[in-house]
């Protein structure tokens, strides 16, 4: 029996009374504001840098590197936020990606992939994709040559990067991937789906509804990319890292997709938050607990760099 953490039980109670709009109700711009305003509520306060610096990526993309004061000097992260591929940004992931560089001891090259429903699949993906390799081949450039590379995301940025890997698989171009939460297709038919559908941070309804936009006129769910957990094989996968929440609506297919990725072969490891939410990440303002999490996470993938 799944308990949530006593510090969400007060926003669950307050989102029974004040649900949030339903994404249809409202305008992308009114969203996008709305997602930016509560990352700055909920966010314990910013991690300092020793530099973050904007960059724009061969082939054209923006992205923000981040340098942690604490930086081992053996790895490289480049991390797809979440947001339900119609969200979020550099600045509404700024804070994360600040505590994911301190917790990995890694520099963090967070990417602004393009979103929808300006931009329908497979536009995210081809993105995210270009971005890894055009990453891998010019680190020297921020004299980061060397480096293992982790491919890192959360949410809807956690399929990005599941698929960033599938399709980088086998050429030595990722060495690990980390997917915090990942949604991992549109079908959302598990049992944890049904069980946190509604009341528990992510709504699925709201979900399907990004999944729409993100899809546009795209209907074949059993294409990799957009249900990476229907990949064909999964032989050459990159040492892998999942992160789930107890009381996530997206739980079971994380640890179902953790399940294949071990059956092929791949070193895995499966850590499981408990009584946390989905997006537990950004609310370390709301849960102290989340920086045990943080600690938790860094330890495996910085242990993850070193194997």
């Amino acid at each position: 029996m799944s308990q949530l953490h006593p510090d969400f039980q007060a926003v669950v109670d307050f989102l029974a009374g004040s649900p949030a709009p339903h994404p249809r109700e409202t305008s992308i711009e009114e969203r996008r504001a709305a997602h930016l305003a509560a990352s700055a509520l909920t966010e314990t306060a910013p991690v300092e840098m020793a530099e973050v610096r904007d960059i724009v990526l061969t082939g054209g993309l923006a992205a923000r590197l981040y340098t942690p004061f604490n930086d081992a000097g053996q790895g490289l992260t480049v991390y797809f936020h979440g947001g339900g591929f119609v969200l979020g940004t550099l600045d509404s992931y700024d804070g994360l990606a600040r505590h994911l560089a301190d917790a990995f001891a890694t520099p963090v090259m967070s990417v602004e992939y393009r979103l929808a429903p300006e931009h329908v699949f497979p536009a995210a993906v081809d993105d995210v994709i270009a971005a890894t390799r055009s990453i891998a081949q010019d680190r020297e450039l921020w004299g980061l040559a060397g480096r293992r590379l982790v491919v890192a995301g959360d949410s809807a940025g956690g399929m990005l990067a599941a698929v960033a890997a599938q399709e980088l698989r086998g050429s030595g171009v990722v060495d690990i991937q980390v997917l915090l939460y990942p949604t991992l297709g549109p079908e959302l038919v598990t049992d944890s789906a049904h069980r946190f559908a509604t009341g528990y941070i992510l709504e699925m309804d709201h979900l399907h509804f990004h999944y729409r936009e993100y899809l546009g006129t795209w209907t074949d769910h059993t294409d990799s990319r957009i249900t990476p957990l229907l990949a064909d094989h999964l032989e050459n996968m990159p040492t892998t890292i999942i992160v789930v929440a107890e009381c996530d609506p997206l739980r079971d297919e994380a640890v179902t997709y953790a399940g294949l990725l071990e059956h092929y072969g791949t070193h895995v490891d499966l850590l499981e938050a408990k009584g946390m939410v989905h997006s537990f990440f950004k609310m370390g303002g709301i849960c102290a607990d989340v920086a045990d999490e943080f600690r938790i996470l860094g330890e495996h993938v910085r242990s993850a760099i070193l194997r």
